[in-house]
């Protein structure tokens, strides 16, 4: 089969032939039919987050599973599933407590290589999956069923971009009927956190993005008003908020100057919630005396900010009914040689989506 391998960091993804490990007893072989590309895997190829080299990259995806494991029940050959970058094994401190997200032994889970390459070598794919792979073997935990009709492209993007804006709003900042939410990016996760604050009933959702195009889609996606970053930012919000400031601010791009926007336009008392995955080098800095004052919340939210078991089904049964918009967050499908030119679009921010379809 074909996957797209990262060699070497800073440079293109290598399209070659590779195979997949027989599944263990908790393991189990999909053969994938769609895969979102994600900013994510652009930050690990750019040597922002870190990840082995090399490795199959991708983790947002969906297919068609073929095999399992001796010991799987909750899955079977011919259920199609959607991937979990967050796999947990159900059993630790946080399992046990409902926060699967913060899994103690969900590093071992996306550690284990579970593909080999042409030398015979292990070979690790992302997150501990590798959806840049016509098909993978992972750990049961990282695939979640769904029945459904939904198109593949649509539903590749569950597997992360959407449920981790959907978790940030629905399970992290836990936003209520009236509250008014600010969402600073606007890419796929932004665009899934305006569309997850309207669905929660939030009087008035703000989106905030330097690029005109993303600001028009997040008012198609239910934003109030849409304004670009900048000097006369917190005026602004100010104006829109009779000078308090939001509720409830998602940011979504993973910056420290962003994060810092975001304490800056949330109200007192408020909550700041950060999603982005940020560089670890960068380090943000608050007034020792505001975080006393101020009585902001910040949180971080991982994933589904959740139960991605609970949240993922759900988010499919919500575009099944019309509530939920997955199809105009694909900005266009491609073929697996074509990842590279979907970093350039994301870069440019010529693209919410591109997805990765296979034959």
């Amino acid at each position: 089969m074909r996957a797209a391998v990262m060699e070497a960091r800073e440079r293109p993804l290598v399209v070659r032939e590779i195979r997949t490990a027989d599944p263990g007893p908790h393991e189990v072989v999909t053969r994938l039919t769609a895969s979102g590309v994600c900013h994510t895997d652009l930050s690990v190829l750019n040597g922002g987050l870190h990840a082995p080299v090399p490795a199959v990259l991708g983790h947002e995806g969906t297919g068609v599973v073929e095999r399992v494991g001796s010991a799987v029940r909750r899955i079977r050959p011919g259920d199609r599933v959607i991937t979990s970058a967050a796999g947990a094994c159900g059993a630790c401190f946080y399992c046990v407590r409902g926060e699967p997200q913060t899994c103690e032994q969900i590093s071992t889970l996306v550690a284990t290589p579970r593909f080999v390459d042409g030398t015979g070598a292990p070979l690790q794919g992302y997150a501990g999956l590798g959806t840049f792979a016509e098909m993978m073997t992972v750990h049961e935990s990282s695939v979640i069923p769904v029945r459904t009709d939904l198109p593949a492209e649509q539903l590749a993007l569950v597997g992360c971009g959407v449920v981790t804006g959907v978790g940030a709003v629905f399970n992290t900042a836990r936003v209520e009927p009236g509250m008014i939410v600010a969402v600073i990016g606007c890419g796929g996760v932004g665009q899934s956190a305006i569309q997850a604050a309207v669905l929660s009933g939030a009087a008035r959702v703000v989106a905030i993005d330097p690029v005109e195009r993303k600001r028009e889609s997040a008012v198609r996606f239910g934003a109030s008003v849409a304004l670009a970053p900048g000097d006369g930012l917190a005026a602004e919000v100010a104006d829109l908020t009779e000078g308090r400031g939001v509720d409830v601010a998602i940011e979504a791009v993973g910056s420290a100057v962003t994060i810092t926007t975001a304490w800056e336009i949330t109200r007192r008392g408020g909550t700041i919630v950060v999603v982005g995955a940020a560089d670890p080098a960068q380090v943000v800095s608050l007034g020792a005396a505001d975080l006393v004052l101020s009585r902001k919340t910040i949180k971080g939210s991982i994933f589904a900010g959740g139960d991605a078991q609970k949240l993922i089904p759900l988010i499919v049964k919500l575009a099944e009914a019309g509530r939920f918009d997955l199809g105009s967050l694909v900005s266009k499908t491609i073929r697996l040689e074509d990842v590279g030119a979907a970093f350039e679009d994301m870069t440019h921010g010529r693209v919410t989506r591109s997805v990765i379809t296979y034959d």
